[in-house]
C-alpha cells in the first residue's frame, strides 16, 4: 500500500507539472469580467488567501466595532465578503483543532488560541456584526455559541449572490453498499421530512419503475440542497405524517431553490449494487466531486461495494466523509463493532486518514473548512427516522468550500473547455448537453467547436441558451456545472466524453493512442499486450487495448508499475497530458496518469 501512496504522489506531481506548462499562456479575461474583479478587490495587501492577512482584517473589524467606529468595520467587512462571498468569524479564545477533534476539551493553556473575550464583549461584537452585515446586504448568523470557562462564538457572514450564475456550488458524490441508506439520507436531507423506517424518504428520489419496485438505485441521480443567506436549508413545507406521494409532489423545483439559495450542494446519487459499478465509477470520475460521502449501515458495517467505493475515492484522491446510518435500529454492541471496523479501515496504511467523530456543532463548523487538506475523515452517526445527527450533517454541508472556487483545478484565465457528461433532446430547443466547465468561461451566442466525432473531427455550433440548476443564465465560468443548448447539432452527433472548446483557427487534436504511467492495483493473473479494459478518464469512458509496455518480460502483475501504451478501440478522444486515468475489467483495477500523446 505504501507503493500506492508514493505512486499517487508521483502522478500528482506529473499532473501539476503538466498543468503548469499548459497554463503558461493564459487567455485574456473578458473586459466586463476584468471590471468586476477591479471593483471587488480592495486596496493592495488588504486581502489575500494568506491566513495571516485575513486575521489582520478580522482584528480591524472587531476592534472598530468595540471602539464604535462602524464605518471602518463596515468597509472592511464589505471588502472581505465581496471577495469571498462568505466567511466564518470566530470570537473569543477557542480550542486548537487537535483539542476539538480529540473529543474532550483540555484546560491546558497551550490547547487554546485567539483573543479571550468576555460575554459582554461577545454580545457587543455579535450585535455590531449583524448590524453591519445587514447594511451591506448580507447576514451574520450564529453557528455555535458557548459561555463556559472560555466564552466563544462562531458567526457565519454571508452575502447573497448577485444572480444564479454566480451562486457557489458544492458537488458531493454519495456512495455505499446496497441498503446502506444512501437514497434515504438524501431524501431526508433534501425534502426535510423524516423517514418512516419503511422507505418513505427514498421512494421520492427514484426515477425509474424498476427502482421503485426493487428499492435500489440503478442510475446516476442528481439532487440539490440549497442554503439561504442565514445558512438555513431551503426545504418544502411537508407535514410530519405525509405519505410518499405528498412528499414527491410537494418538493421544490430546482429553479425555485436556485433563486433563493446563497449556496447549493449538489448530490450525485450513485448506485450501490455491483452490477451498476460502471455507472458509479463514471459518476465519480466525470462529476468532479469535492468530496465523497460514503454511507455505511450501522447494522451491516463496511461491507461489499462500500470497500470498492472507498478504494476508488482514495485512488482518485477525493476527500472522504463517512455517514453511519440506521443507528436507531442497531443494537449497541453491533454499532460499536461497525465503528471499530470503520476506524480500523480508515487508519490502515492504504487509507491513512484520521477519523473524527462529529458530535457537536463546534466540531461540524471547524472540520468543514479543513478536512480535505488535513487528511481528516469526518464521521457522522445519524438516524433518518428520529433525525439524530442530521443537524451536524447540514451544518457541515452548509460550510463546505465551493467546488467551483478551486482556481487550481478550474482556471478561469485559460481557454474555454467543457466536458460533456449527459445529452438530451428537448422539444422546441434541440440538442442539450450537460457537463462541467474545466477552464475559461462561456456566454450565450458564443461560437464553439464540439467533438471529436468517430473520425476525430470537430463541428462548429453556437450556444443557443444556458441553464444552471434549471434556471436560465447568460454566462458561466470555470468549475460550474451547466447545461448548454446547441444550434444545428443532432442528438446522435454528440456522445458522453466529448468536449466543447472556443472556435479557433487550429481545432484541437484528438488522439487514438497515448502513453501513461500506471500501477496495477489488482489482477488475478498477468496483463499482456492486447489486453482490453474499460478506461475512465474524466468524462471519457471507452474500452482501450494495451499495445505496448516497458516491462522486460512484457507482462504485468498486481503491484507492478510500468509505462504502458494504450489504444482506444472505438474512436479517438480529446485527452491531455497530466489527466488521471482508471481502468478496470472484472476485478482488475489500474490507476495512472497520461504522460504522452502518440
Amino acid at each position: 500500500m505504501t507503493t500506492l501512496r508514493s505512486f499517487q504522489n508521483e502522478i500528482q506531481d506529473i499532473q501539476n507539472r503538466e498543468v503548469a506548462k499548459q497554463r503558461q499562456h493564459p487567455a485574456p479575461a473578458p473586459k466586463e469580467k476584468q471590471a468586476v474583479e477591479e471593483l471587488a478587490v480592495p486596496a493592495a495587501g488588504t486581502l489575500t488567501t494568506n491566513g495571516e492577512v485575513i486575521e489582520d482584517i478580522e482584528q480591524i473589524i472587531t476592534t472598530s466595532i468595540l471602539e464604535g467606529n462602524h464605518d471602518t468595520a463596515r468597509n472592511h467587512l464589505a471588502a472581505l465578503l465581496t471577495r469571498h462571498g462568505e466567511h466564518i468569524l470566530r470570537l473569543g479564545q477557542r480550542p486548537t483543532q487537535a483539542n476539538i477533534f480529540g473529543g474532550e476539551l483540555s484546560e491546558n493553556a497551550d490547547a487554546w488560541t485567539g483573543t479571550p473575550r468576555t460575554i459582554e464583549e461577545i454580545d457587543i461584537l455579535t450585535k455590531g456584526l449583524q448590524d453591519n452585515a445587514k447594511e451591506i446586504g448580507g447576514k451574520a448568523t450564529i453557528l455555535f455559541q458557548t459561555s463556559d470557562n472560555h466564552p466563544r462564538i462562531s458567526i457565519l457572514l454571508r452575502l447573497p449572490p448577485p444572480n444564479v450564475s454566480s451562486t457557489p456550488e458544492v458537488r458531493c458524490a454519495v456512495v455505499g453498499n446496497v441498503d446502506s441508506g444512501k437514497s434515504t439520507t438524501l431524501g431526508v436531507l433534501t425534502r426535510g421530512a423524516l423517514d418512516d423506517g419503511r422507505g418513505r424518504a427514498r421512494v421520492t428520489l427514484f426515477r425509474h419503475k424498476h427502482e421503485v419496485e426493487t428499492g435500489r438505485t440503478s442510475s446516476v441521480g442528481m439532487e440539490i440542497l440549497g442554503f439561504d443567506t442565514s445558512g438555513a436549508p431551503i426545504l418544502p413545507d411537508i407535514p410530519k405524517d405525509a405519505d410518499p406521494e405528498v412528499i414527491r409532489r410537494e418538493k421544490l423545483g430546482w429553479e425555485e431553490i436556485s433563486v433563493q439559495a446563497a449556496k447549493i450542494v449538489s448530490f450525485i446519487d450513485l448506485a450501490g449494487h455491483e452490477k451498476y459499478l460502471k455507472t458509479t465509477l463514471y459518476g465519480m470520475t466525470s462529476g468532479a466531486p469535492s468530496c465523497v460521502i460514503l454511507t455505511v449501515g450501522a447494522n451491516a458495517g463496511l461491507i461489499g461495494m462500500s470497500k470498492e467505493h472507498l478504494a476508488i475515492a482514495l485512488a482518485l484522491s477525493v476527500p472522504v466523509v463517512v455517514i453511519i446510518t440506521k443507528i436507531d435500529m442497531t443494537p449497541a454492541n453491533k454499532l460499536q463493532q461497525t465503528i471499530e471496523q470503520v476506524v480500523k479501515i480508515l487508519k490502515s496504511p492504504g487509507c491513512r486518514k484520521t477519523p473524527v467523530f462529529v458530535k457537536s456543532l463546534e466540531m461540524a463548523v471547524e472540520i468543514a473548512t479543513v478536512f480535505g487538506v488535513e487528511k481528516l475523515c469526518p464521521i457522522f452517526q445519524i438516524s433518518n427516522v428520529s433525525g439524530t445527527g442530521l443537524n451536524f450533517v447540514r451544518t457541515f454541508l452548509n460550510l463546505l468550500p465551493s467546488s467551483d472556487g478551486d482556481a487550481e483545478k478550474f482556471p478561469a484565465n485559460q481557454p474555454f473547455e467543457y466536458s460533456v457528461t449527459e445529452i438530451w433532446s428537448v422539444p422546441y430547443v434541440g440538442t442539450v448537453v450537460n457537463g462541467i466547465i474545466n477552464s475559461g468561461n462561456v456566454k450565450t451566442g458564443d461560437t464553439v467547436l464540439v467533438g471529436p466525432d468517430a473520425n476525430g473531427a470537430f463541428q462548429t455550433t453556437i450556444v443557443r441558451s444556458m441553464q444552471r440548476k434549471r434556471a436560465d443564465v447568460a454566462t458561466a465560468e470555470a468549475g460550474q456545472c451547466v447545461s448548454l443548448a446547441l444550434k444545428r447539432i443532432r442528438r446522435s452527433a454528440v456522445r458522453k466524453g466529448m468536449v466543447l472548446v472556443h472556435k479557433t483557427e487550429t481545432p484541437p487534436k484528438a488522439v487514438s493512442r497515448f502513453e501513461g504511467q500506471v500501477l496495477i492495483l489488482y489482477h488475478n493473473t498477468t496483463l499482456q499486450q492486447n489486453y482490453q479494459a474499460m478506461l475512465h478518464c474524466g468524462a471519457i469512458r471507452q474500452t482501450v487495448r494495451i499495445v505496448g509496455m516497458d516491462h522486460p518480460l512484457g507482462i504485468l502483475r498486481t503491484g507492478d508499475r510500468a509505462t504502458v501504451q494504450f489504444e482506444f478501440i472505438s474512436q479517438p478522444e480529446f485527452i491531455k497530458v497530466g489527466m488521471k486515468l482508471l481502468f478496470r475489467e472484472g476485478k482488475t483495477k489500474g490507476l495512472g496518469v497520461i504522460t504522452r500523446l502518440l
